[in-house]
């Protein structure tokens, strides 16, 4: 084929694309980004239970090492280097989850610009708190990932403390309670991150069932974090 040719191709593929998308109402538009948003997020769900993995390992590894004195100290080194090594993965799955929310936002945040062509006032206002509540479950998401993050970086400090000899129990009591009250920012903001995935859940229930597409709703399970 020639170049003219190919480029004929591709405007007319183009054109047949813009027209189908052309024929479907706002609402039916608004389903495929609201279903597309989910499935990107399929990835941060596997990333999850990469993570909770790594966390059960670090935490056996712990165990290990409050169990032992200085007298082991070699053990005591090799252990933390290992829960180093096991932190530095949860840092990279930390990443590659976020990455994964933010392409779900990014198909998602198509749907504010159909809103305004719905035709009836009530499924634009469902569309609406819908909308709302996703919106703030992402920003929930990113303050729960700089959490997590932070804490994941306390870990890897609290294991290269420990390959430290002359360590000073009073530095790692510290540091140790500066890394529980992170945690327990993480246990709200997951709390909360929940409670906001269930809400867009109903929500978007609620906006199927105002605009009566007809859609096969199947129950969903929370897609609730295990940080």
């Amino acid at each position: 084929m020639s170049k003219k040719g190919y480029l004929y191709a591709i405007i007319i593929s183009s054109l047949l694309l813009i027209a189908a998308c052309s024929s479907k109402s706002a609402e039916e538009q608004i389903h495929d980004h609201l279903e597309e948003a989910i499935q990107i997020e399929e990835g941060y769900e596997t990333q999850q239970q990469e993570i909770e993995e790594l966390e059960q390992q670090e935490q056996e590894i712990f165990s290990q090492i409050v169990e032992l004195d200085m007298e082991q100290f070699d053990q005591i080194q090799e252990l933390s280097q290992e829960a180093i090594s096991i932190v530095e993965q949860k840092q990279e799955k930390l990443g590659e989850e976020r990455e994964s929310i933010e392409a779900s936002q990014e198909e998602f945040e198509q749907v504010e610009s159909l809103i305004s062509d719905l035709e009836e006032e009530n499924v634009q206002q469902e569309a609406e708190s819908m909308y709302d509540i996703m919106i703030e479950r992402y920003t929930t998401y990113y303050d729960l990932n700089d959490t997590y993050q932070t804490s994941v970086d306390q870990e890897k400090e609290l294991y290269e403390m420990l390959q430290q000899e002359e360590l000073e129990q009073d530095e790692v009591t510290s540091h140790l309670e500066a890394l529980n009250e992170n945690y327990e920012g993480i246990i709200a903001l997951n709390e909360e991150f929940n409670q906001l995935t269930a809400d867009y859940n109903e929500a978007k229930r609620t906006f199927y069932e105002a605009s009566d597409l007809n859609v096969s709703y199947e129950d969903e399970s929370d897609a609730d974090t295990e940080e």
